[in-house]
């Protein structure tokens, strides 16, 4: 089996790959730039005695998704599931914004999930599952500053039913987890600040009906699940991991 996992190296990426990292499998982690993330990210699953590969490529690019997925081919055996977590991070409003920088952040927050499947259509087979990393904002509006983030996760939600029916016949699976509020670096570069940040997660910790902030394993659990041959019969659905929110 491989696992591949976009925006792997990092965040919600990271702790996902981190979960599903047995030994003897192989986890593709994809990242953008940051390359000293990407090793110790690699050395991490590694750890684990998974077969850890990174590879850097712009999901948010038809090329790029051509180049990961044709790197991800090399190391490729088994069944292939993708996790795709890589978003880009672009706090505007939608009056204010830059249209070039907001066009590029849909692009990689929504339409990459269509290139990455067209893309990976030769080493997806009957078994192989596909989860989008979605977001609350996706269906509110929680931000005036949320709207390139939201409305690209809007789209990938919407692209996800489409494609169920001609994955579905194939024996494919597609389908989103949502987490909760996680403090990740994508979260302190929305909000401003780590330390803003910081009070946003322990606001919304206070907040939950559940009484705590969100634990990697909550949404990690969530898209192993939707890996496993036992959520045969899930298909097109956006699973929240919120506690209650």
């Amino acid at each position: 089996m491989t696992i591949l996992v976009t925006g792997g190296t990092k965040g919600i990426g990271l702790a996902i790959a981190a979960y599903l990292a047995r030994p003897g499998e192989s986890i593709v982690l994809n990242y953008h730039s940051d390359e000293e993330a990407a090793a110790a990210a690699q050395a991490r699953i590694a750890a684990t005695g998974a077969k850890a590969t990174t590879v850097r490529a712009d999901v948010g690019s038809i090329e790029g998704c051509t180049h990961l997925l044709a790197q991800t081919a090399k190391v490729h055996s088994g069944v292939l599931h993708i996790v795709h977590s890589a978003a880009l991070i672009y706090p505007t409003t939608l009056l204010g914004a830059d249209l070039e920088k907001f066009t590029r952040a849909v692009q990689t927050n929504g339409l990459s999930l269509l290139y990455l499947v067209q893309k990976a259509q030769p080493l997806l087979a009957r078994g192989s599952s596909i989860v989008f990393i979605s977001s609350g904002g996706a269906r509110a509006a929680i931000s005036p500053t949320y709207g390139a983030l939201g409305t690209g996760k809007a789209l990938a939600e919407a692209i996800i039913r489409y494609l169920v029916q001609e994955l579905a016949p194939k024996g494919i699976r597609i389908n989103a987890v949502a987490p909760g509020l996680v403090h990740t670096t994508s979260v302190a570069a929305m909000v401003g600040s780590e330390e803003a940040a910081t009070k946003l997660v322990e606001r919304a910790a206070r907040a939950n009906p559940s009484g705590r902030e969100t634990r990697d394993s909550d949404y990690a659990s969530v898209v192993k699940y939707l890996l496993s041959p036992e959520a045969e019969f899930v298909q097109g659905q956006v699973i929240t991991a919120s506690g209650g929110v």
